[in-house]
């Protein structure tokens, strides 16, 4: 990587899987996946990219609300998530010398491909429970990272913008 380029300037951590399962049917392949994309890519990726993160940069770790609420057959990938808000409030204050600033973006449910396969039925369920009254959409969660990546939110460190329309909030 540093062959390449010579400097970072802004990195963002999008990548996620999700496979829901019960606790009594959890299988370890399937929470060893989930931690394997959700938390450990993020951490080592950030790891990696260090030496070239530029002094004063951003990094935004893609949370979600469902490491706020209590979601039967979420639980793996709702602690993933919460993981990354730990990590964000740690990564924050070891990096602070170097002036760089992590947050995490926590979507709500978002209208996207994983969304597309869901049934209308439920759907019209999860959007029943958005105060704005309809899912997010795509442009909303990344002009969240854009603004928690530029320069105007300075002065913004670990914390956990959530883009869900007040789902988690009210």
């Amino acid at each position: 990587m540093q062959q390449k380029h010579e400097r970072i300037d802004a990195l963002v951590f999008n990548a996620g899987t999700m496979e829901p399962a019960a606790l009594g049917s959890l299988t370890e392949a399937r929470f060893g996946r989930q931690v394997a994309v959700n938390v450990r890519g993020p951490v080592f990726g950030l790891q990696a990219a260090l030496p070239l993160l530029a002094p004063g940069r951003s990094v935004v770790l893609i949370g979600s609300v469902a490491a706020m609420s209590a979601s039967p057959n979420f639980g793996t990938y709702g602690a993933t998530k919460a993981a990354l808000r730990a990590y964000a409030r740690t990564w924050t204050a070891e990096l602070a010398p170097r002036g760089i600033r992590v947050n995490v973006v926590s979507p709500g449910p978002t209208d996207t491909e994983m969304f597309a396969s869901v049934p209308e039925e439920a759907r019209a369920a999860i959007t029943s429970q958005i105060p704005m009254g309809r899912m997010g959409r795509p442009e909303e969660v990344a002009a969240a990272v854009v603004f928690l990546l530029s320069g105007q939110a300075s002065f913004i460190a670990g914390v956990e913008l959530f883009v869900d329309g007040g789902a988690v909030q009210v």
